[in-house]
């Protein structure tokens, strides 16, 4: 329990709307919408069980007190049994009402309270009283109601914690201390919090980096499953980066801190994923209004029952007060107060375990009306690592040489093509020409001095400029390449060619997958990409994309979203988070794929840290559903009392009697209970959200860590 340093509110966890979990405390909001928070994220939980099992003894005791044993003086211990309940269990629901009285707002504590306070307070003068008032006691009721709500918030924390376990389990992974390396060469163990950029730390086998940070000495293998969702180590050796919560493999390491505390990449996922369930939606906003203007207009029906039944129905008082007692239970609006919450805290957690973060708070809303998506190719659909697939020696020259001039010519390069070449050669066994002078000519390819004079490697399209004729059998080699959708560079010695390379850029993985889940939710999916035409249409024939734009520049992919929009469509654009910038800024939605542990800056809505394009299927997918179950639950919310509600105003009585009003308070409370915990179980299905067409089945594989680096057709 605690009072808002904002608004002075009073919140109680036992009957708070919402709760979110991060840095192992649990948040709650007030009923102004008010952030606070509290220690630890079972304590809550466990005051809750204390107070029923206090709650449920005495209100059995009371109910038995009541229907079944009479002793003498009977009254007085069901007063002092119902009493305990009330002001115990039960003081919470006060504490709230008098606070949300003074911030001039309604909620759910003042039906609560008013409605157990005036069932307790006449029973209790019907005792003090004997004589002056008919000697009907409903203790039972005001005891039960309190013991049931309290129930069902004990089922809500139960099902919300289980919801919020990803994010726990991420703050999990940071460990509390660190060991520092001092200047003098001393080891001291610190505080993780204590941690400033450029400490030195040493990391020993088994431990968890407590920062991202930089390998300075050692080698070892680190499990990256939080960044990658792959469990395999990944080698790492003196000036490779580390990410804090990873785990150490067998190396004893000294590793220089780069990024510390809110930092961190996994800080940066907390913060992102937080900051989308704490968001209030349009929808979230619907249900606030409603509830608001629902709870005075609950207690004016509870009045007009009640003196309806009183002045035309010819009955007691005390029937009179059960309608308003009923009433003023069963109408309690705890469904809407969660009905948002509960479905954006299961879907934002459900996403974050696949390595999808929702950016900003209409995220998933703007994602639950996508009907087509943009995709960039290189990257994207692909890997983005293009491999080189072919070497097709010209005249005299063998493949061997002319691999070992084109590694000469790149052996320094970064282009990824060069790294191609290099990873080829490395396989292969076979070494570097002997190239000096080596210059690129951006766009065209790169030029040097090789063991018989000149020698380049040349675009496809830069040969053709320079005349430079090709062997029949080269030309015709070449054709068959590029129209299989490949890349092509010329190696050229001496003014003439020696030979062909060619570069294909794999398809990424999970896209045919991905592509058959967006065609089942009615997603239109077409392909933009910088690449040449005949590579993009190959590509998009052997995955089934029937539209294409290729040869676009970035201001280009801007104008064709913009146009797209223009004709209705609500866009989602896929891009690397970079290149993509602009058109990923300017989409209804935009998607940054492969984003890597650069989250904090990258363009869009959606980032997903592993590059797999079903991702971006699982996204939209996870919106649409996300947005449905919150419909649903204010539907369920609405429905209830749109049921109930009458019948707590009496419309059974005719055909049941007015004996019906005996129970009716308790099962009013008991269906209340029930509709918040069906409120949040409906949200929790969204855990079982898969890409398969019922929704359930494989999780996506893990992806590749980070982003990959983009590629065009000609060569370096």
């Amino acid at each position: 329990m605690a009072t808002d340093p904002v608004c002075g509110m009073y919140v109680d966890e036992a009957t708070a709307d919402l709760k979110l979990v991060r840095d192992n405390r649990t948040y709650y909001f007030c009923a102004q919408g008010c952030l606070l928070a509290f220690a630890q994220p079972g304590k809550e939980i466990a005051r809750l069980r204390w107070r029923l099992a206090v709650a449920w003894p005495l209100a059995v005791s009371v109910l038995l007190l009541t229907y079944l044993f009479h002793p003498p003086g009977w009254p007085l211990v069901a007063l002092g049994l119902a009493g305990i309940v009330q002001f115990y269990p039960g003081l919470g629901f006060y504490r709230g009402t008098w606070d949300a009285l003074r911030g001039r707002v309604w909620n759910m504590d003042i039906l609560i309270a008013v409605g157990t306070s005036v069932a307790f307070g006449y029973s209790l003068l019907a005792v003090l009283l004997p004589g002056r008032l008919p000697p009907d006691y409903f203790f039972d009721a005001s005891a039960f109601i309190v013991t049931l709500i309290l129930t069902g918030n004990y089922l809500e924390h139960l099902v919300r914690d289980r919801a919020g376990h990803s994010l726990r389990a991420l703050q999990e992974r940071i460990p509390r201390e660190a060991l520092r390396v001092e200047p003098d060469g001393s080891e001291r163990v610190i505080p993780v919090a204590e941690v400033q950029v450029g400490d030195r730390l040493r990391v020993r086998p088994g431990e968890r980096f407590p920062s991202d940070g930089t390998i300075l000495e050692g080698r070892t293998t680190v499990e990256e499953s939080v960044v990658t969702g792959e469990s395999l180590p990944v080698p790492k050796g003196p000036g490779a980066p580390v990410l804090a919560g990873t785990l150490n493999g067998e190396g004893v390491l000294l590793v220089r801190a780069t990024q510390v505390g809110e930092d961190t990449f996994l800080a940066q996922i907390g913060r992102l994923v937080t900051e989308a369930e704490m968001s209030r939606v349009p929808l979230q906003s619907l249900a606030d209004r409603i509830a608001e203007r629902f709870v005075p207009g609950v207690l004016v029906l509870a009045l007009l029952a009640a003196g309806t039944w009183l002045l035309l129905g010819h009955v007691p008082p005390t029937i009179a007060l059960l309608v308003f007692v009923t009433v003023a239970i069963t109408a309690c609006p705890c469904a809407f107060g969660i009905a948002t919450p509960a479905a954006l805290l299961v879907g934002t957690g459900r996403a974050a375990e696949e390595g999808i973060l929702f950016k900003g708070k209409t995220a998933l809303e703007r994602a639950a009306r996508v009907d087509l998506v943009l995709t960039d190719k290189t990257g994207t659909l692909t890997r983005g690592r293009p491999l080189l697939s072919d070497v097709v020696p010209a005249g005299t020259f063998s493949r061997e040489e002319v691999l070992a001039l084109a590694l000469g010519l790149e052996t320094h390069s970064e282009h990824p093509y060069a790294r191609a070449v290099r990873e080829e050669s490395a396989r292969l066994g076979i070494a570097a020409a002997p190239v000096r002078s080596v210059e690129s000519a951006p766009g065209e390819g790169v030029r040097g001095e090789g063991p018989q004079g000149p020698v380049a490697m040349w675009s496809y399209a830069a040969v053709g400029e320079r005349g430079i004729p090709l062997p029949p059998p080269l030309e015709k080699a070449v054709a068959d390449l590029l129209g299989s959708g490949k890349a092509v560079s010329i190696l050229v010695e001496g003014g003439r060619a020696a030979g062909a390379l060619a570069f294909a850029d794999p398809l990424a993985p999970g896209v045919p997958e991905a592509l058959r889940a967006l065609a089942r939710d009615g997603v239109q999916v077409v392909m933009v990409t910088g690449d040449h035409e005949r590579a993009a249409r190959k590509l998009a024939e052997s995955v089934g994309i029937s539209r294409v734009h290729a040869g676009v520049s970035p201001a280009g992919k801007l104008e064709i979203l913009r146009r797209y929009q223009a004709e209705g469509h609500t866009v989602a654009f896929v891009g690397d988070g970079i290149n993509d910038a602009p058109a990923l800024t300017a989409a209804d939605l935009g998607v940054a794929i492969g984003a890597g542990t650069d989250v904090a800056r990258e363009s869009g809505g959606v980032i997903l840290i592993r590059s797999d394009f079903r991702g971006v299927a699982l996204a939209l997918r996870l919106g649409r559903r996300t947005v449905r179950k919150v419909r649903q639950n204010l539907f369920w919310a609405l429905g209830y009392n749109a049921v109930l509600l009458p019948v707590a105003a009496g419309v059974l009585v005719p055909l049941l009697g007015l004996g019906i009003y005996d129970v009716l308070p308790m099962v009013g409370a008991l269906a209340m209970g029930l509709s918040s915990t069906t409120v949040v179980l409906n949200s929790l299905s969204l855990r079982w959200t898969r890409l398969d067409g019922g929704g359930a089945g494989r999780r996506i594989p893990p992806g590749g860590p980070g982003a990959r680096p983009a590629t065009g057709a000609s060569a370096s």
